[in-house]
């Protein structure tokens, strides 16, 4: 009996789940869904206890394919919103490395000691200091403890996984792959209402909350796959994949009518041309800085420049390239700027503290003006937050918020050029890039979104980060090409 058993071990299971199922659908009704979600709970379980590193990858393939307790019904929305089934084990995660570090630390001391590290750990740290003053403070610590498991679970849990170029190849992947899922869902979908541009914005649900996430997760992927066509150690079976991945991810971008997601591809071109013509970072510092005190200086001639193009994203392609610049007609963009508005004026009246993490939504709507509310503006805190990774943190957490993010903003943009230009061998130059070009388009989005309160924007962005770091502290450059010329100062 005893051989029999661990001999048909796997199907035995399947028999008492199958009888299970029949019991609860006959006696038991209410039970359903929680009898159906047992093999992903002991599926959860064996790899959290043997195959840690497979629940990592099974958590980014999890994440697009996840749903809101919201969508499916099971909350109101003044209730709790986990997504399921990513958050809980996000959460599962953060206190399996918790627990560890109580018995033996698990974290290489360099991973810990890393200027990104710091730099995360301050946000957090002065994030907690401004629940304390949170003008509702039970929302601020959920945001808190949100974002802490969003880093302990995508940045931190990083060294016990990336133990190769194999692994961080299977970690990017395992997202790719499910949100190629995702990608064939929303066209075949989309096609019912012939590609319409307002169907785009709703069609990606019940996965992603609108066509900005869905295009902002998409834009990260498609650098990523390029630099994946030419790595040398993916097989061949496998780059075929990829490219098939590439035009899907492709195709799915610009269906998404995502015009953030379009402007980002357009300044990671820039980037990599830069990186080409190895370019210092100083001189791009230099270069930005020029350009904001002249945009600063000339801003009402600009926006008078702006205010002509009344073209808006209706149409086809073209016209939703063109509605990008404008400030006078497109509800979209001139919703931005009511949004961003409210985060200044919002931050006048608590500049130091600010409102509290998590609260921008719950608070901005006495801060309308009427001259600047469009036909989507909303008092009810439904229609997203500040639209700004920066100027969110401004409203909420005062100006060390910004500061904070803004640093964080430079130092990526450092760090990312110092990594491009040492002499790594070819799979690591083109692994790093990709995660560089990708995590720069997001950073691009933080100016016109927020996401990095979700599962399905925190992973690719607390995870490139984590693999970034392992690069830089993990892999040894070769040594016959002095970084004397290209070093990024």
């Amino acid at each position: 009996m005893v051989k029999l058993a661990n001999k048909y071990f796997v199907e035995f299971l399947t028999i008492v789940f199958i009888g299970l199922i029949a019991y609860t659908l006959v006696y038991k009704k209410d039970y359903f869904y929680i009898v159906c979600a047992l093999p992903i709970l002991l599926t959860i379980v064996y790899l959290a206890i043997f195959k840690f590193n497979y629940l990592v990858y099974f958590l980014a393939f999890c994440t697009p394919l996840a749903v809101t307790l919201q969508e499916i019904g099971l909350t109101t929305r003044s209730g709790p919103n986990l997504s399921l089934p990513s958050e809980p084990i996000m959460i599962g995660i953060m206190f399996l490395y918790i627990l560890n570090n109580i018995y033996k630390p698990i974290n290489d001391k360099k991973f810990l000691t890393h200027p990104l590290s710091y730099l995360i750990l301050a946000q957090i740290i002065w994030m907690a200091i401004t629940i304390v003053t949170s003008t509702e403070i039970i929302i601020s610590i959920k945001y808190l403890i949100s974002r802490l498991w969003y880093v302990f679970s995508c940045y931190l849990i990083i060294p016990l996984v990336i133990k190769n170029k194999t692994s961080i190849v299977n970690f990017i992947l395992s997202y790719a792959i499910s949100l190629s899922i995702v990608i064939v869902y929303t066209l075949i979908n989309h096609a019912k209402y012939n590609f319409n541009d307002k169907a785009a914005d709703w069609i990606v649900s019940p996965f992603y909350n609108d066509h900005t996430a869905y295009g902002a997760a998409l834009s990260m992927y498609i650098p990523m796959l390029v630099c994946l066509l030419f790595v040398s150690s993916v097989s061949k079976t496998l780059k075929i994949i990829i490219a098939f991945l590439f035009v899907l991810f492709s195709v799915g971008l610009v269906a998404s009518f995502a015009r953030a997601g379009w402007l980002s591809l357009v300044i990671v071109l820039f980037v990599w041309l830069t990186i080409l013509l190895k370019i210092k970072f100083r001189t791009l510092l230099i270069t930005f800085i020029t350009l904001i005190t002249l945009f600063l200086a000339f801003r009402v001639e600009i926006f008078m420049v702006l205010g002509r193009n009344n073209t808006d994203a209706e149409g086809g392609f073209a016209n939703n390239i063109e509605s990008i610049s404008n400030i006078s007609t497109d509800a979209s963009n001139l919703e931005r700027l009511n949004r961003w508005s409210c985060a200044l004026r919002m931050w006048q009246d608590k500049p130091v503290f600010g409102w509290g993490p998590g609260t921008y939504m719950f608070k901005y709507a006495p801060y309308q003006l009427s001259s600047q509310r469009t036909i989507i503006s909303t008092n009810f805190g439904t229609n997203g937050n500040a639209h700004s990774e920066y100027l969110g943190p401004l409203a909420e957490q005062g100006v060390l918020g910004i500061l904070g993010m803004l640093a964080m903003l430079i130092y990526i943009i450092w760090f990312g050029y110092k990594l491009a230009y040492r002499n790594y061998e070819k799979d690591i130059k083109l692994l790093t890039l990709g995660l560089f070009f990708g995590l720069i388009t997001y950073l691009v989005h933080g100016f016109l979104n927020n996401f990095l309160d979700t599962d399905k924007l925190s992973l690719p962005f607390w995870g490139f980060l984590g693999i970034l770091v392992c690069i830089d502290l993990y892999y040894t450059p070769e040594p016959e090409t002095s970084n004397k010329d290209v070093a990024v100062t």
